[in-house]
């Protein structure tokens, strides 16, 4: 037994070893972080809080303020799973990372600034014709972002489907590049505010005291899920989907047309990066060329800590890391006496990315791949 611990050991390298005090550290810095948190939660004036924070000792998070967090959190981290579901929809087929995707997210936010501003000139953004005008709104953002994926899939992708999957992927920025140029080009490089929300928006539900608009992000981003949930699990086209994901030759010798099969697949992603789009515009009623690029990175981070290829995984995913933006800064960093917390958000969400790949490389939920990619 001794022998076979030693032979285990010896095969460990210096990197190895590294990660794993990478991990340790990780896992240990969020275990004194929360400790930290809930110690001042009892007692502001602790010693740690004291020599954290000065004589002055820290301030509690109160239960309103814990409660607009977590909502904010699933509000921001349900747009990163919409984005996130694109990127794992065309990795479980074609096996490669679309990194334009979030131009094509960008688009439907472009989208929604366009149609939202001549609603509301012509008086429709506002009073009893804004459900109406909304709903018109997201059907186009869905439209503009599917036909966008669809023609990003025809033009620069399909003819790059044999080459080595570097080819497309380098591509696919090159794509990125491309449309957010195209953009500055027709809008400017400034920032266009969508038209201010109906006042009953913005305000909070009684009963719960969360704001309107936060709930309809996170209504609206269920049930998209639970529609894509149906059309890949219950639909003909969706079990076709699953099968080119599994096998290509297969599938095309069992009569799928894997092109068209293909097509799908980014129409339906591109339909939920254009319903995030809208969401995102409504949310914050700003949009630029680059809006889609942090929010892009991000989604993707989303896909691999919830398993690249896994639909369920991408969606929780994005929801995790909203969740880690909103709560890791004031739950781990700021009980550590760390400045301007607020600023840190994107840190914590790529910390997060690391450390669960160090934990767990396959995802939260696990990855589904294709044969191809297995093998």
């Amino acid at each position: 037994m001794t022998a076979a611990v030693r032979a285990k050991g010896a095969g460990k390298t210096n990197i190895d070893r590294f990660l794993a005090v990478l991990k340790w550290g990780l896992l240990g810095l969020i275990a004194v972080g929360l400790i930290a948190f809930f110690a001042q939660q009892i007692a502001p004036s602790n010693p740690f809080a004291v020599w954290a924070h000065g004589e002055d000792g820290a301030t509690r998070l109160t239960g309103a303020q814990y409660r607009d967090l977590v909502v904010a959190g699933l509000s921001q981290g349900a747009m990163y799973g919409l984005i996130a579901l694109g990127y794992s929809m065309v990795y479980g087929v074609l096996g490669f990372i679309n990194f334009a995707h979030g131009e094509v997210f960008m688009l439907g936010a472009f989208t929604g600034f366009i149609v939202s501003t001549k609603m509301d000139d012509n008086g429709w953004w506002e009073g009893g014709a804004f459900i109406p005008a909304l709903l018109f709104t997201v059907v186009v953002c869905t439209i503009v972002s599917t036909v966008a994926a669809v023609v990003m899939e025809r033009v620069a992708y399909r003819p790059l489907r044999n080459s080595p999957r570097l080819i497309p992927l380098i591509t696919s920025i090159g794509v990125s590049f491309v449309i957010q140029n195209a953009v500055i080009l027709l809008f400017g490089p400034g920032a266009k505010g969508y038209p201010s929300n109906p006042d009953w928006l913005e305000e909070r539900i009684p009963f719960l005291n969360i704001e309107v608009k936060r709930l309809l992000v996170i209504i609206v981003a269920a049930v998209s899920m639970a529609g894509l949930w149906y059309f890949v699990e219950r639909t003909r086209t969706g079990k076709a989907m699953r099968a080119v994901a599994e096998d290509k030759e297969i599938a095309s010798l069992m009569g799928i047309n894997v092109n068209k099969t293909i097509v799908t697949t980014f129409a339906v992603g591109g339909a939920m990066a254009g319903i995030a789009g809208i969401l995102w515009g409504i949310l914050f009623r700003s949009v630029i060329a680059t809006t889609g690029f942090l929010p892009g990175i991000k989604a993707f981070t989303a896909a691999v800590v919830g398993g690249v290829g896994n639909l369920a995984g991408a969606m929780a995913g994005g929801v995790s890391l909203g969740g880690a933006e909103a709560l890791g800064p004031l739950m781990i960093l700021e009980p550590l006496g760390v400045e301007g917390v607020s600023q840190l958000r994107d840190a914590v969400a790529f910390t997060l990315l690391i450390l669960v790949l160090l934990v767990k490389p396959t995802g939260l939920f696990g990855e589904r791949l294709s044969s191809e990619d297995r093998a």
